[in-house]
């Protein structure tokens, strides 16, 4: 008599196709382009802000000069991009609720920056405090990431945690933004 092989292990035993290179090179582009495209709308938000109220924002003092964010973001982005395509080439049990929780975190990136710089001007301090919301939900959803994608890709899981760090650091610079202006 055979020991039940439990879900487990039946999932692992479970033979998967996984992609042609063609079909990953493919996906790869789009997982690059899904993020640049949030990159994009969230620069379109900043654009006429930035050199706008953020100038004259009480700005947290450890608050690093405009110029660093775009090369980090540009960082950050390009990482996250890999770490996806890397849970996804692996199509391994629970790829789906992965790519959920990655979408996730996605749709609540791009929801911070227009909040954060679109807002203030027409609903003033309140804006900043929904932006604090906002990332405080996006650090959660990104941790949740981190822990699914891991399992499936530890390199997938290691990177995205810089995103992780940045975005503490940033809810730091929100949460003065919002108690200061």
């Amino acid at each position: 008599m055979q020991p039940y092989p439990g879900p487990l292990r039946h999932q692992q035993d479970q033979s998967v196709e996984r992609p042609g290179l063609g079909t990953q090179v493919v996906a790869l582009a789009v997982f690059l382009a899904a993020s640049f495209l949030v990159a994009g709308l969230g620069a379109l938000a900043t654009a006429g802000n930035v050199d706008g109220w953020y100038t004259t924002a009480d700005k947290a003092p450890w608050s690093p000069p405009n110029i660093v964010f775009g090369p980090v973001w540009t960082i950050l982005y390009t990482a996250m991009a890999v770490a996806a395509w890397l849970v996804w080439r692996k199509q391994a049990p629970g790829t789906r609720r992965t790519m959920t929780a990655y979408a996730i975190q996605l749709a609540l990136n791009l929801a911070w920056t227009p909040v954060f710089f679109g807002l203030y001007p027409t609903i003033g301090t309140a804006a900043l405090w929904l932006a604090l919301v906002i990332i405080l939900a996006l650090i959660a959803a990104v941790s949740v990431t981190v822990l699914y994608f891991g399992p499936i890709s530890r390199a997938a899981g290691l990177l995205l945690l810089p995103y992780i760090t940045w975005l503490v650091f940033a809810a730091t610079l929100n949460l003065w933004a919002a108690i200061y202006n």
